[in-house]
């Protein structure tokens, strides 16, 4: 029997088991997926006063090993992972995924690796050759991102992006000149063969797409709890409020929810609400 691949995540059976039924499956239509646009799974890890961080633009370390692995084997089942600009200049993160048996942890190539999609509509993340995203790209243990934005990047940070495999996606008109149309953000990952999206933060990001006018492009929600409290001046998952005939609503409910515990955190899995 072949050694284990050194920093790979083993993620158990009885847990993917209870997982499963939430993910996306290559060629299969979810049920809660009515629309042609990518398969979007929105997940993160919070406290149990609804923080992701102590305060912004702070990385919070909330999940354990447990459900850690879970989230590298969440990544092995879809086409791409985003997140906004914020969490990327504030976390440098690796967007790759080390579940046992991907590419670079013990597969072929790069099967199994999610391509990184990074929001910034008004290119301000100044990565550089040494960001860890780029990094693992070159050595073959990630792809390399694929930015969407408004604005125009130069030409140095262009060059590198591309040159370890990555794309600048520039946006035409949108509705909002501070934001990008998650509308137009599926659809373009959909027209580049990306039939599934984990969406994995930071709170702006989240909240945007909670909120009542974006609520019904999320199709899964896996959302690990930790036991803590982080107080208050952090980052909190709170969207806007829905109003109808005048009087406030609850934004959504989640249906066919599961309580799946790993390790110290509890981790939610539920459909989102379709009209």
């Amino acid at each position: 029997m072949a050694a284990p691949v050194r920093e790979a995540l083993h993620f158990p059976q009885l847990s993917i088991s209870q997982i499963d039924p939430y993910i996306p499956k290559p060629g299969v239509r979810h049920p809660n997926k009515p629309y042609g646009r990518p398969h979007v799974t929105l997940t993160f890890a919070t406290s149990l006063d609804s923080q992701l961080s102590l305060v912004p633009g702070a990385q919070t370390a909330l999940s354990g090993p447990e459900s850690k692995a879970m989230t590298h084997y969440l990544r092995s089942k879809h086409d791409a992972i985003l997140i906004g600009v914020g969490t990327a200049e504030a976390d440098n993160p690796s967007l790759n995924c080390r579940f046992e048996g991907v590419g670079g942890y013990g597969g072929e190539g790069l099967q199994g690796q999610p391509r990184p999609v990074v929001i910034d509509p008004r290119g301000r993340w100044r990565f550089t050759a040494e960001c860890k995203v780029l990094k693992l790209a070159r050595g073959g243990k990630g792809k390399a991102p694929w930015i969407f934005t408004m604005a125009p990047i130069d030409d140095e940070r262009r060059e590198l992006l591309e040159s370890v495999g990555g794309q600048v996606i520039v946006a035409g008109p949108q509705p909002s000149t501070r934001r990008l149309s998650w509308g137009y953000i599926l659809d373009e990952l959909e027209r580049r063969d990306i039939e599934s999206a984990m969406i994995e933060g930071g709170g702006a990001v989240i909240n945007d797409l909670l909120s009542p006018r974006n609520i019904r492009f999320v199709d899964t929600v896996i959302v690990t709890i930790a036991p803590t409290w982080l107080g208050q001046g952090g980052v909190q998952v709170c969207p806007k409020e829905r109003v109808e005939n005048g009087a406030k609503v609850p934004v959504a409910r989640l249906k066919d929810v599961r309580w799946v515990p790993l390790g110290d955190d509890v981790v939610l899995c539920g459909l989102a609400p379709r009209d």
